[in-house]
Formats: structure tokens, sequence, C-alpha cells
């Protein structure tokens, strides 16, 4: 069974940095593609980072220049450095897998707040 288990949430204050990772276990090949999105309250699920096995790293526009996704494929781990946090940018944020069908985090808090 396949599991993906987050860490590294909490809170910062705006213009603090935070990282994110991601573990896979149960799962014997790499991802098609392992990303992040997140969901603030009151608001659909929405794309963060997505980096793919092969190709582009897709970022959000909101936050392009401040994320950086990265990958482990030895590890099927993933990660994301978030810095100059901003109070939007709160929100439960989920790890996401794709290997014939979609894989799902447990998602982990970040809250930005001063």
């Amino acid at each position: 069974q396949v599991h993906l288990v987050e860490s590294g949430g909490g809170s910062v204050q705006p213009g603090g940095s935070l990282r994110l990772s991601c573990a896979a276990s149960g799962v014997i090949f790499n991802f098609n593609r392992m990303g992040w999105y997140r969901q603030a309250p009151g608001k659909q699920r929405a794309l963060v980072a997505l980096m793919p096995r092969v190709g582009d790293t897709v970022y959000a526009d909101s936050v392009k220049g401040r994320f950086t996704i990265s990958r482990d494929k030895a590890k099927n781990t993933v990660y994301l450095q978030m810095n100059s946090l901003k109070p939007e940018d709160t929100a439960v944020y989920y790890c996401n897998g794709f290997l014939l069908e979609d894989y799902w985090g447990q998602g982990t808090q970040v809250t930005v707040s001063s």
C-alpha cells in the first residue's frame, strides 16, 4: 500500500521560510510526477508546484520566485522550499504522487501570521 507522509509545516512570520518534505513508502517504481498542492479555508485545492520525472517543473504564478520544488528520485521523496512567505500562503499543503493513479498525503498545516 502506498503512503505519502508530509513533514515540515508550522507557523512562521511573514517573510520567513519553511521546508516541507514528503516521503513515499510502499512503491517500487518512481512516480511519474510528484508535487505539492494547497487548500486554504473556503477554497479549492490548488496546484503549488509540480515536478515530472521528465520535463519542466511547473509553479503556480503566486509562488514563482519564492518556492522551489526538488525531488530525490531514488528515495521517492519531494521537497518544497518556501521563502518570503506571505499570509496568503496559509493553507494545508498536500503532497501528491502519480503512478497510474493519484496518491495524496494527509496534509500539513502552514500558517503565516504576525
